[in-house]
């Protein structure tokens, strides 16, 4: 988290930290997941050439959808505006779907505009039943390490930088 507050703007906010089952894919650890929010001057593209970057320096290797890995950095939205182009889509498209970026959004969002999304509590009561589990407050964010492994989901709304963190756990399924 360091490095992206580091090199993406001002810390402005941090989610509690969530633990989660991960969702498609083969059977993998469960993950964390987790908010941050950012003000920054970067660009959509920008920000997500950041985020990959950080991504392949904590050794995550992109073997496929649903693959498991060590760290995810996604952008999920990025000021007022819709993105469309070639590896980068603002909104992320599943935003809506996915109960463990929708839990600790709300949480350190609440009602900040999404582009294409009128209500983000509405979006989360009518999320997946994906069970999504409280497990720290934002203190989390101040630890010098968050275990062995991690993956987090990255969004931007309104100048503001929102990432949500999802760190792997140690133990296996």
């Amino acid at each position: 988290m360091a490095r992206l507050r580091d090199s993406a703007g001002v810390l402005i906010g941090v989610s509690s930290l969530y633990e989660t089952a991960p969702v498609g894919g083969p059977e993998q650890w469960d993950y964390l997941n987790a908010v941050v929010v950012l003000d920054t001057p970067l660009s959509a593209r920008d920000l997500l050439d950041l985020c990959l970057e950080i991504e392949q320096e904590r050794g995550r290797e992109r073997t496929g959808p649903g693959a498991p890995r060590t760290l995810d950095l996604d952008l999920l939205v990025h000021g007022s505006v819709a993105v469309d182009e070639p590896g980068l889509t603002v909104p992320h498209p599943r935003l809506t779907e996915r109960r463990f970026v929708l839990e600790p959004l709300v949480e350190v969002w609440g009602d900040g505009p999404v582009p294409g999304v009128a209500d983000l509590r509405a979006a989360l009561a009518t999320a997946g039943d994906q069970d999504v589990r409280r497990i720290a407050g934002p203190e989390w964010a101040h630890r010098r390490r968050m275990g062995a492994a991690a993956a987090a989901t990255a969004a931007v709304l309104a100048g503001v930088s929102v990432v949500a963190g999802i760190l792997r756990r140690r133990r296996g399924p």
